[in-house]
């Protein structure tokens, strides 16, 4: 068994897969894999996301240690968003889920280049 604060999980996969149940918390990670980022650049990157739905996916992260808040004391005030070490240690999983998304486009479906990310921008080495 595998325990999370009082939470009891029967398979690692189960903690794994609560943590990251929805698809905005990989696509939040995603943009802050080599960079911080303050919220309005985050919203800016994320443009389907809700100020609202960005606000509480960030604060889930947080609290599981999975993304790093550090606000300065400046009027107006700034927060930045970072990755904890836990989090920077998703980079080659989030890789890996990036290659295996083109190489399923390419053999199930077409990609244009309107509205693509590229490997050099997407694809953080």
């Amino acid at each position: 068994m595998y325990y999370i604060n009082d939470k009891e999980y029967k398979c690692s996969v189960a903690v794994t897969l609560d943590i990251f149940n929805d698809r905005w918390k990989l696509a939040i990670i995603w943009h802050l894999l080599d960079t911080e980022l303050r919220f309005k650049d985050l919203h800016e990157t994320i443009n389907e996301i809700t100020q609202k739905t960005l606000t509480v996916k960030l604060k889930e992260l947080e609290e599981k240690n999975i993304i790093h808040r550090e606000v300065f004391a400046e009027v107006p005030p700034k927060v930045v968003y970072s990755l904890t070490p836990c989090g920077k240690r998703l980079k080659p999983v989030l890789q890996e889920m990036f290659k295996w998304g083109i190489n399923y486009v390419e053999e199930f479906g077409k990609i244009s280049g309107k509205n693509t990310c590229e490997a050099e921008t997407c694809l953080k080495n």
